[in-house]
């Protein structure tokens, strides 16, 4: 059941399955609608954004075959002579379609000379051609290219929007995946739709060897990919309602012993953070926030609220954990960041 990786098995297909790009569908649909159809596009986004699916999606739309669809690596395709080698395959006339449609996936890779080669063809494009090229790094492609396509930029994918996919693929696939499960894989995923299917895919994978458990939690995926544990997490959110220092440092040192990526887990703990400030000076929204925490989380949350007297659990103290996630990737001892972080908020309180 699982041979076929999820983001294979579950790639849109359609315009209408594809998740958090609305402001590109939109568009493409309207040129395809009005036959206004551009003769290059271009692409750009972080990679597990769809930028692959939309552009075959884009291609079917338009009655593009498989005859006439060729898509192009350019980080192994990255030279003068493959580039002369597409110029003379765009001059012969599609199959059996209205169109040819060159997909040219990392298109950044292309050499200088291979620039020059591309930007005459895109000059004076034949009619029966389409170019979609899609690339993580817009900084290194040339003005010239840039000037000559339809640029549509790919946002990343928000954590609501991957805890869905996650929950459906799940459901789809005989699993159940609690919220705060689910909220931990989308934050693992960070934005990308393939990247989040690939930690479900090692979870789903691991749990079909029970055939009876079908069940996975927060802490089931904690453990299979080495992610903080809760209780690291609520440790320096308790350290900083209770202003208590030293419970504060001993859960980022045990965090520290048991090697976990700081940035990772001061980022889990700025996301809990915030949920306890919403819940605190907005709790009308708790009911909105239910499907995103585990039961136990909210009861914790809810707890410290009312232990937190002096008001610790506020945005100034969100903002110095900002700064210092900030910092985290330039520190030599990655710890340090967030234990500076917590001795200003609690020290900032004291005085």
């Amino acid at each position: 059941m699982h041979d076929l990786a999820l983001y294979r098995k579950y790639r849109p297909t359609k315009f209408k399955e594809v998740l958090g790009q609305d402001h590109i569908v939109e568009v493409l649909e309207s040129s395809i609608e009005t036959n206004k159809v551009s003769h290059a596009y271009l692409f750009v986004g972080t990679r597990g954004t769809g930028k692959t699916s939309v552009a075959r999606i884009f291609a079917e739309s338009i009655g593009v075959s498989v005859n006439d669809l060729y898509e192009i690596d350019a980080a192994s395709n990255r030279g003068i002579e493959d580039i002369k080698e597409l110029r003379s395959g765009v001059r012969v006339m599609p199959f059996d379609s209205k169109y040819k449609v060159y997909i040219i996936d990392e298109v950044h890779m292309l050499s200088k000379d291979a620039w020059g080669a591309l930007l005459k063809t895109l000059e004076e494009p034949p009619e029966h051609v389409i170019f979609i090229l899609a690339t993580t790094e817009l900084h290194k492609i040339p003005d010239t290219i840039i000037s000559r396509c339809q640029v549509f930029t790919f946002k990343k994918a928000s954590d609501v929007i991957l805890r869905k996919m996650i929950l459906s693929v799940a459901k789809k696939e005989g699993f159940e995946i609690d919220a705060g499960g689910a909220e931990l894989l989308a934050i693992l995923g960070d934005g990308s739709f393939r990247d989040t299917q690939g930690e479900l895919q090692r979870i789903i994978n691991f749990f079909s060897k029970d055939a009876k458990n079908k069940k996975i939690t927060r802490e089931d995926i904690e453990k299979l990919t080495g992610t903080p544990k809760t209780i690291l997490i609520n440790d320096v959110i308790s350290a900083i309602a209770h202003k208590d220092l030293e419970q504060g440092i001993k859960a980022i040192q045990k965090a520290s012993e048991l090697s976990l990526d700081m940035r990772l887990y001061l980022k889990l703990i700025i996301i809990k953070f915030r949920m306890a400030i919403i819940l605190r000076y907005a709790p009308k929204l708790e009911d909105e926030m239910v499907g995103d925490l585990s039961k136990e989380d909210l009861d914790f949350l809810r707890t410290l609220i009312k232990e937190d007297k002096e008001g610790m659990l506020r945005s100034g103290a969100l903002d110095i954990l900002l700064e210092a996630y900030q910092n985290i990737n330039n520190a030599f001892i990655p710890e340090l960041p967030l234990e500076l972080a917590l001795i200003k908020i609690i020290s900032r309180d004291s005085k």
